[in-house]
């Protein structure tokens, strides 16, 4: 058993909070806080698909992301990089695993995702914010009218697992993930199907046991986010409907 820096078990979270209608204009918005990371999810509706998909009645979803000058230990100079590039698809990706984009009406949603604060696990919180600010603009599109049922089909987030010193933990923060010799990020539906598994040994190889071990540790993980999701839409909802709103 392995002592951890912040304290936690090994199958424990950091503390999650999602706060939705962080933006006055955004369709939909959430900051997610996973410990010390907080990632701003912004969607945006956009009545316009691209190129490929025009006069095709399908719609699209996609995603940005960028971490702010100073969401880091030193500052990070501004613009576009080839790891943002590589997260933003895989945001994309995600999302749309979990949408019936035929069912969007030639409309697209965009997902902008900034990272204010990094101490690990930035793409996973991405993706589970990113489906909440989502979820959020596909309601507003049914209030609007431009939707006459939701085209979500299943709830979707994603969470880090790794192993320290032959241990399997769940959710790394930076020093935890800085030292890790395997490390594992999973995104997974709310049906229990897997859409991303990107694991790489930074240090010694992991064998099939030991890869099952750690998904299981994240399925327990994601599934506690998928609670998190839930009570933050319900409360939003909430308080769309009360007197005055």
């Amino acid at each position: 058993m392995i002592d951890r820096n912040d304290g936690r078990a090994a199958d424990d979270l950091r503390p999650v909070t999602i706060e939705t209608g962080y933006l006055q204009h955004a369709e939909g918005s959430a900051l997610i806080s996973v410990g010390a990371t907080r990632v701003l999810c912004a969607a945006s509706v956009e009545n316009r698909v691209p190129r490929f998909l025009r006069n095709s009645g399908s719609g699209w979803v996609t995603a940005e992301y960028g971490m702010l000058p100073r969401s880091t230990h030193t500052r990070r100079d501004r613009g576009p990089d080839g790891r943002a590039q590589e997260i933003q698809r895989l945001i994309g990706r995600a999302l749309r695993s979990s949408i019936d984009l035929d069912r969007l009406n030639e409309q697209t949603i965009v997902i902008d995702c900034d990272v204010i604060e990094a101490d690990g696990g930035t793409r996973t919180a991405s993706i589970t914010g990113a489906w909440v600010a989502m979820a959020m603009a596909v309601e507003w599109m049914q209030r609007k009218k431009l939707l006459t049922s939701s085209p979500i089909s299943s709830q979707l987030a994603a969470t880090s697992v790794g192993v320290i010193e032959g241990a399997p933990l769940l959710d790394l923060n930076y020093g935890e993930d800085s030292s890790a010799s395997v490390d594992f990020n999973v995104v997974m539906l709310g049906t229990g199907q897997f859409v991303e598994l990107q694991a790489t040994a930074e240090g010694d190889a992991f064998d099939r046991q030991q890869m099952n071990a750690l998904i299981d540790l994240a399925q327990g993980g994601i599934r506690r986010l998928f609670g998190e999701q839930k009570a933050a839409l319900a409360a939003w909802r909430e308080g769309l409907n009360e007197p005055g709103q």
